[in-house]
């Protein structure tokens, strides 16, 4: 038997049911999972971006605005040398005071870091300017994620951070502003400076003739299409009225019924636009087919008449700009297929039709078309830095910008002849990830410029007064505030506005979910989408193919915003960017023909490839599979990072190599022929701690593919299941799933809603458990975690039986003596704070009091110490004093002499508790610390234990959420014949149309659990691989201990003592109970009458109580209703008499009680030419 197919203890197996050894050995490579996240993945990839942000990405910034030169005079400068980011500090009255992440959370404060450089600057003095030098200046505070490279908290073990106050299993990647702990979410964006093609069916090309087509439909006699126009035309109309854009919609769409025209492509625009984004300029480039011409649309460009229209330029006006004044250069760019040239024909003629044929005439045109009407030629200079950014220009030479204008061109063509050559948006390989230290960037970015414009305009004012000192030290101009409180803010709001780079985005950061420890793991791993929740498209909230192992496939939550926020898939990296350079030359040493050597005519040529780097075209390549391969090679022997990707692509014939960040990506297992690299030996190493997982990258054993190389690989699945033509191999199939959702027991044999049910769970569990466990059925993921270290549930007998008629709809039926022996109960924390010293203008304080042992308010402070604050431990009730301060009366006015102070009048300012009536509560903790005003605060937690009750909602691990319907005696229970009682029953209804039938295998498996005494496995997908025990082996366990092997008991009835007719299935499950309490919702809402109480009401014949509920008690209104015509009048005043309005007179009119709502529907009826008549009988 080969061990390395299935490791299992011996002694609890049968050797019946190992087996037999496959020809191949397939090695267990489950050991690589913890190594990988040692290294990578969950919080890491906050953490890796945001170190790159520190140590590389903050000194990239101050290089390129280094210089801070006076207008007023030049000589004046200060210079910007070096930038690095301290220790995480405070400084109070001058000193700086080291902090530590818990002191942040209580004190309320930042955990920030001081951002010192060294500067270089000149000085006014007598003789001429003097140049200085000054190290470790502060120009601002950054605020700090926890356990990134700047924070305390890195690289310690775990006695050292229980010592400062940190849970040894917090993951970090989060920041903590103003005491409250702050997740940037990942940020998902279309990628920048690649080519995307896309059509634009935004109906604006619906005009006359489509009105004309429309219009003759509108005339005939189909019904149907009859309807179809008139809904088209209100559309247009509609649409034109509101100005409102329709991104690119769906062919048959959801949201707007044109598709009966038959638009032929002139009529459907087809666009290319590539989003540049370099470290100067951020602009976005559309060339756009419009009725059959092409033309460029820049913002730059704008049209002065009608500001919202930007000009669109044709697109050949534009090339002969850039200096390709030949016609037949740029048809020979596109190819020597005569349908391009047919399709470019229009644009040509466009072009002639302007009489534009030299570079002169087309920059001519091009400068009456720019915005502002500057003297100096600004044309060039655009195309030169604005129109697509990213392909650079050296020595205006522009032939590189025209070859790409010129593949832009090729791919819009291609995609009018072939549909399938269009981008899909949704693809995961067309999107890039901003972690959070690209957003600290961007923002840091914004604001350092700010700070040197600041400080320039300062230092100007100064040298502009004609009365200034002959002495001048630029220094202590800089503006030291601006970056932390630009940074605090936008952290503490999660509202990004950077005009510089037009971002405006809301809800960027969100409060770090505390109620358990995957709740918070989850919010770390979470994708937030580009697109507003509320547009009801289909295809981003589609499951995309290539989601497969990168994002988490369940991990969504339900309603609005399902599909669009995703969670990481386990094993996922992403990536921060490479230095580019070393890659291009390498490129070139291997064999690309440079852009600059090649003709028109070679652009295309069909004998070889594209080389793509980043969106910048390198050249071409003779032999593409043998050049991507090479680089693999490189690669995996460590020679380039190890993620870079390339990636040929067949169909546009272009190869496309990528080291820019954001991308996501996962670890493989390399195989030669359908034969893995690793093997027995490797592993073994691995798990005696000789090898680590990078040896396995740098040993090109294992390597990093991202979503567009995935595409030219083949993944087997398991080992065994290798052909030959095998590139790689999974290391695990259970790691395609998020973090989440790897808690499922056998998620893979459950209704795949029902695991996404249980996900949007996951992050509203507990407040605190009393007694937590860890589940008896566990899976991988929960090991890989820590959660087994931070249960949040407990293993509750479950009986599945209809008992007592309160267990209908999912509701449970609970052991009275179980919740009495502590399941299920909760201890609720809340937070009070006050200060209790404040300083006043006039130099007053706030004095705390001892408390009165007797007299009028004795009762209400008797938890109070005899400092005057409520001590840990007491009982506080509402109304309870937990304060006792006096304030001064005067707090205005001019400071007051030490006797003043003395003698001033104080006025009682007692803080008082404001609970809910009828809850015990305990003071739990008090704590004394100082805000960043130096006044004194203190702080208390107080805390609630809860017993669950009836209402209460519990949750098993599958999404299956039930609600306590009744409390039952434990002697009134069922119990088996071994008098084992159950904790709750479940209602067998709850299985079959919910098909979970995860639930009964982890029932089952909990059984066997508990009487072997070993934990088992329900991992997804792992049975194969061994990581989920098969039913057939935990029945054979069930039965060597004396159980049924279906997991049913024979159970006696409690209340009778005779046996039940059938065997009740009966055994261990995980339940959660969540955080909707019914304590919570009673002082929230009240005891509400809803729709559904009043249909019980009204088949109880309770009308009385109806009649009192909806009426005398909500909104009881007089109204005057006349007799004849049942109406409703009005009461005149001044006559002190009822008027019908109708019938124009007074005499017949009858006062009644409405409810105000019924009164008002009456009334939009009639506004809606509806009359409801009231017709009045004799009470």
């Amino acid at each position: 038997m080969d061990m390395g197919s299935i490791q299992v203890d011996e002694h609890d197996v049968d050797h019946k049911q190992q087996p037999a050894a496959s020809v191949k050995s397939s090695v267990d490579k489950y050991r690589l999972l913890p190594e990988f996240l040692k290294v990578r993945g969950l919080v890491k990839q906050h953490l890796d971006s945001f170190n790159y942000f520190v140590t590389t990405g903050i000194k990239k910034i101050v290089r390129a605005n280094d210089r801070l030169v006076s207008a007023v005079n030049p000589s004046i400068y200060i210079w910007f040398k070096d930038v690095r980011i301290g220790q995480p500090s405070i400084s109070r009255d001058g000193i700086n005071e080291k902090i530590t992440p818990q002191m942040c959370r209580l004190s309320d404060l930042t955990y920030a870091a001081p951002i010192t450089v060294d500067i270089e600057y000149t000085t006014l003095g007598s003789h001429p300017e003097k140049i200085m030098q000054r190290k470790d200046v502060t120009i601002g505070r950054m605020p700090i994620m926890l356990r990134s490279c700047c924070c305390i908290l890195y690289g310690k073990d775990e006695a050292e951070l229980a010592r400062i106050g940190e849970c040894p299993l917090d993951p970090g990647g989060y920041f903590i502003i103003k005491g409250t702990e702050k997740v940037l979410l990942i940020q998902e964006q279309l990628s920048k400076n690649r080519i995307i093609i896309d059509t634009d069916k935004k109906g604006k090309n619906l005009k006359e003739e489509e009105m004309r087509k429309l219009a003759d439909l509108v005339g005939s006699k189909d019904k149907t299409l009859w309807r179809f126009a008139m809904m088209a035309l209100f559309w247009i109309v509609w649409m034109e009225k509101a100005k409102i854009k329709l991104y690119g919609v769906s062919p048959v769409s959801e949201e707007v019924p044109f598709f009966f025209i038959n638009l032929n492509w002139e009529d459907i625009g087809i666009n290319a636009s590539v989003t540049s984004n370099t470290e100067l300029v951020k602009s976005k480039t559309v060339i756009q087919m419009e009725k059959g011409k092409v033309y460029l649309i820049l913002n730059q460009f704008v049209n002065k008449v009608h500001v919202l229209h930007n000009f669109f330029i044709p697109i050949m006006v534009v090339l002969k700009a850039m200096g390709m004044e030949s016609d037949q250069e740029v048809v020979q760019m596109l190819g020597r297929d005569p349908r391009f040239s047919a399709l470019l024909l229009p644009s040509i003629e466009d072009c002639a039709s302007l009489d534009i044929y030299t570079q002169e005439k087309a920059s001519e045109y091009l400068e009456g078309k720019v915005n502002y009407s500057s003297t100096e030629r600004r044309a060039l200079a655009i195309l030169r830095d604005v129109f697509l950014a990213n392909v650079p220009v050296s020595k205006n030479n522009f032939r590189p910008k025209c070859l790409y204008v010129g593949v832009m061109l090729r791919r819009m063509m291609e995609a009018m002849l072939n549909k399938d050559a269009m981008d899909d948006k949704d693809y995961v390989g067309n999107k890039r990830l901003e972690l959070s230290g690209q957003l600290v960037s961007l923002l840091f970015e914004d604001l350092f410029k700010t700070m040197i414009t600041e400080s320039q305009n300062t230092i100007d004012i100064i040298l502009k007064k004609p009365n200034k000192a002959s002495r001048f030290d630029p220094t202590p101009s800089i503006k030291k505030n601006i970056i932390f409180e630009g940074l605090e803010r936008t952290l503490s709001t999660g509202n990004f506005d950077v005009k510089r780079f037009k971002m405006h985005r809301k809800g960027m950061t969100q409060v770090l979910q505390r109620l358990s420890f995957i709740g918070s793991l989850g919010h770390m791993t979470r994708i937030s989408p580009q697109f507003e929740k509320s547009r009801k498209v289909s295809g981003p909230r589609a499951l995309q193919p290539s989601q497969w192992g990168m994002l988490c496939p369940c991990d969504t939550p339900e309603g609005e915003a399902c599909g669009l926020v995703k969670n990481l898939a386990l094993m996922t990296h992403v990536t921060t960017d490479e230095e580019g350079g070393p890659l291009i030359s390498l490129c070139y040493c291997l064999g690309v023909e440079d852009l600059e050597l090649l003709s028109a005519e070679e652009l295309h040529t069909p004998n070889s490839f594209l080389v793509i780097f980043n969106g910048l075209i390198l050249g071409k390549h003779r032999r593409p599979q043998h050049f991507a391969s090479t680089i693999r090679k490189l690669r995996r022997a460590g020679k380039i990072g190890e993620f870079v990707s390339i990636f040929a692509h067949e169909k546009q014939r272009c190869v496309y190599i990528a080291s820019d960040g954001g991308r996501v990506c996962r670890p493989l297992v390399i195989a030669d022929k359908g034969i893995s690299r690793i093997k027995e030996h490797h592993m073994k190493e691995l798990s005696d701690g000789v090898r680590t997982f990078d040896d396995f990258l740098s040993d090109g054993l294992i390597e990093y593919l991202d979503v567009n190389e995935e595409n030219n690989a083949l993944i087997a699945l398991y080992e065994g299941e290798a052909t030959h033509d095998a590139t790689h191999i999974e290391i695990e199939p259970f790691t395609i799933l998020g973090v989440c959702a790897g808690l499922i027991p056998y998620p893979h044999h459950n209704q795949s809603p029902r695991n996404t049910y249980q996900l949007s769970r996951m992050d509203t569990l507990l407040y605190l458990l009393v007694y937590p466990q860890r589940p008896l059925l566990t899976t991988r993921t929960i090991e890989l975690v820590g959660y087994d270290k931070l249960g949040a549930g407990q293993n509750a007998t479950v009986a599945v039986m209809s008992y007592s008629g309160y267990d209908i709809e999912d509701a449970i039926v609970m052991n009275k003596a179980s919740l009495d022996r502590g399941f299920g109960r909760c201890i609720v924390m809340k937070k009070e704070s006050a200060i209790i010293q404040k300083e006043y203008k006039n130099k007053t304080v706030d004095r705390m009091l001892r408390p009165n042992r007797t007299g009028p308010d004795a009762e209400k402070m008797q938890i109070l110490d005899d400092d005057g604050i409520a001590s840990p431990g007491e009982i506080i009730r509402p109304k309870d004093i937990y304060v006792n301060k006096e304030s001064p009366l005067v707090t205005e006015g001019q400071e007051l002499s030490v006797d003043e102070r003395r003698n001033c009048i104080y006025r009682p300012a007692k803080s008082t508790y404001k609970g809910p009536e009828g809850e015990t509560c305990v003071v739990d903790r008090v704590a004394l610390c100082s805000d960043k005003d130096g006044n004194r605060r203190i702080k208390f937690i107080i805390r609630q234990t809860r017993r669950p009750e009836v209402g209460d909602k519990f949750s098993s691990r599958h999404g299956q959420k039930g609600v306590c319907g009744t409390i039952i005696q434990q002697e009134d229970f069922p119990f088996s014949e071994r008098g084992i009682c159950p904790d709750l029953i479940m209602n067998p209804h709850g299985f079959p149309s919910r098909m979970t039938v995860g639930k009964m295998i982890e029932l089952l498996g909990g059984k066997a659990g508990v009487s072997c005494g070993r934990f088992h496995y329900g991992s997804a997908f792992g049975e194969p691989s061994g990581h989920a025990d098969r039913v057939e082996a935990i029945s054979e366990t069930l039965v060597k201990h004396g159980f049924s092997y279906s997991g049913k008991d024979f159970i006696y009835s409690g209340i009778t003592g005779s046996p039940l007719q059938a065997y009740i299935f009966m055994g261990p499950i995980y339940y959660q109970k969540l955080k909707h309490m019914v304590l919570d919702k009673m002082h929230a809402r009240g005891l509400r009458v809803g729709e559904m109480e009043r249909d019980c009401l009204i088949a109880y014949g309770a009308s009385n109580l109806i009649f009192e509920r909806l009426m005398l008690s909500s909104d009881p209104f007089d109204v005057q209703v006349c007799r004849v015509c049942g109406l409703m009048g009005y009461y005149n005043h001044k006559l002190k008499v009822g008027i019908c309005s109708t019938c124009k007179n007074g005499d017949n009119i009858s006062t009644m009680k409405l409810p105000y709502a019924c009164k008002l529907l009456f009334q939009e009826l009639q506004s809606m030419n509806i009359i409801p008549r009231l017709k009045l009988a004799e009470a």
